[in-house]
């Protein structure tokens, strides 16, 4: 490298994003994920030991999967090459597979392939690594913000170990915004910076566990502060409010996390938490796809809610109307009387347990025919085939209902509807039993 390019360099470095300068070095700089790399972790030790084997890294933005990779590449004696899967190719790749395998050969050093996106590949372009990890020609380390159960080859997940990345809690936050502050050499503490709590603990909340976010907002919020009359620069809570407008909020709804949510949502609905069942629907919202939340509250209705109080699916599907006719923003309004309706009513799932059951039946036993007397018998023949005969029709009966055989005769005194523990199927259930007494 000559002094021309070293300080084209050195200015590059200078012009880069926060984030981008404060990217950690070193195990010692990274900051959260200690379930993962803190000290004694089966990851730790293999990066310290330089016996990596072939990883997928798995997380939202701005938790550190590309940062671990770049400290992997710092600490290994392997040769490093990365890729974007947004622009590489398959060629890309057979042309670093055949780099590896000659390398190895003429020198023994390994290769480890960091693929960043690596979601964004398809099959074929997949299953052109495959070979090569196979073979050890390459260590192949992944990093995706998309569930890699989902997006990534059984073949390749087979061969890989997956670790998932959290979110960055606040204290992580906090500490990585402070270190920005203090650091002259890469980060602002050159600028004579201070930036008071409220304005710290803001900028880490509203972040949502993203560290790119939060020191790119704090870049922003140092740059457009106007120096105080002894030169310092006094980052308050209005700055920091005024540099970050929205909480980042990670949302895929043909993610994983889509169905995450799904599932919490009506988990909470299940269990009468009318709180946390409204907190899900503003994600939910966030994400903005009425109609799914509108098909789920119509399931919940029925699957949790049921018959311990059947106008629910009445309520729900008339809120569900109203909101998919009025759209966003006023929708969420519809929805929220829709969620408080159900999370708040007695719940009962006996018919879904029915319907399963009689399902399950189906397709496990021979069920047999259906009973002759409950044939159609309007058509022309149907009473020389005995269709009809024999039933009795329970509206010529006292309270409109006589004993008679329904079920096929293979199933004969089965039970599949238990009413549940609530007041209106108590109702139910003691009606019951007084018609058949």
């Amino acid at each position: 490298m000559d002094l021309f390019e070293y300080n084209s360099q050195q200015l590059n470095q200078k012009k880069s994003p926060l984030a981008y300068r404060m990217r950690p070095r070193t195990l010692e700089e990274f900051e959260g994920q200690e379930d993962i790399v803190g000290p004694g972790t089966l990851l730790e030790r293999a990066i310290r030991a330089d016996r990596l084997g072939s990883i997928l890294l798995y997380g939202p933005p701005g938790t550190g999967k590309t940062t671990l990779a770049h400290i992997i590449a710092n600490t290994t004696k392997a040769a490093y090459h990365e890729l974007n899967a947004v622009t590489a190719g398959k060629k890309d790749i057979e042309a670093d597979i055949q780099e590896a395998r000659d390398r190895l050969g003429l020198t023994g050093t390994g290769t480890i392939l960091f693929i960043d996106e690596i979601h964004r590949f398809n099959k074929a372009q997949q299953d052109a690594l495959l070979p090569a990890v196979e073979k050890g020609l390459v260590t192949l380390i992944g990093a995706t913000t998309e569930n890699p159960y989902f997006e990534v080859n059984k073949a390749l997940l087979s061969r890989s170990r997956i670790f998932q990345l959290k979110p960055l809690s606040r204290e992580n936050l906090m500490r990585l915004l402070q270190r920005a502050c203090r650091d002259a050499e890469r980060g602002l503490g050159d600028m004579n910076i201070s930036i008071n709590d409220d304005a710290l603990h803001f900028l880490a909340d509203m972040a949502g566990g993203d560290a790119r976010t939060a020191l790119n907002a704090l870049e922003l919020a140092a740059v457009t502060t106007l120096p105080n009359a002894e030169g310092r620069v006094c980052i308050d809570l209005e700055a920091a409010q005024s540099s970050i407008q929205k909480k980042a909020f990670h949302y895929d709804k043909n993610g994983d996390r889509h169905y995450d949510i799904l599932s919490a949502f009506q988990k909470s609905i299940r269990g009468s938490d009318p709180d946390a069942a409204v907190y899900y629907l503003a994600c939910l919202i966030e994400g903005g796809d009425l109609e799914s939340i509108c098909r789920r509250l119509l399931v919940i209705a029925s699957e949790d809610i049921g018959m311990a109080y059947p106008n629910a699916v009445v309520i729900v599907k008339a809120c569900c109307d109203a909101a998919l006719q009025t759209g966003l923003p006023e929708a969420r309004i519809n929805l929220a009387q829709a969620v408080l309706t159900l999370a708040t009513a007695p719940k009962s799932n006996s018919a879904a347990v029915a319907i399963d059951a009689a399902l399950s039946d189906l397709h496990s036993k021979d069920t047999g025919e259906i009973p002759s007397h409950l044939k159609d018998a309007h058509y022309s023949g149907a009473s020389k085939l005995g269709n009809g005969t024999g039933y009795r029709y329970p509206h010529d009966f006292p309270n409109h209902y006589v004993k008679q055989q329904y079920l096929p005769e293979a199933l004969a005194d089965t039970v599949y509807y238990r009413a549940g523990d609530n007041k209106t199927e108590r109702a139910i259930e003691e009606y019951l039993k007084k018609l058949k007494q």
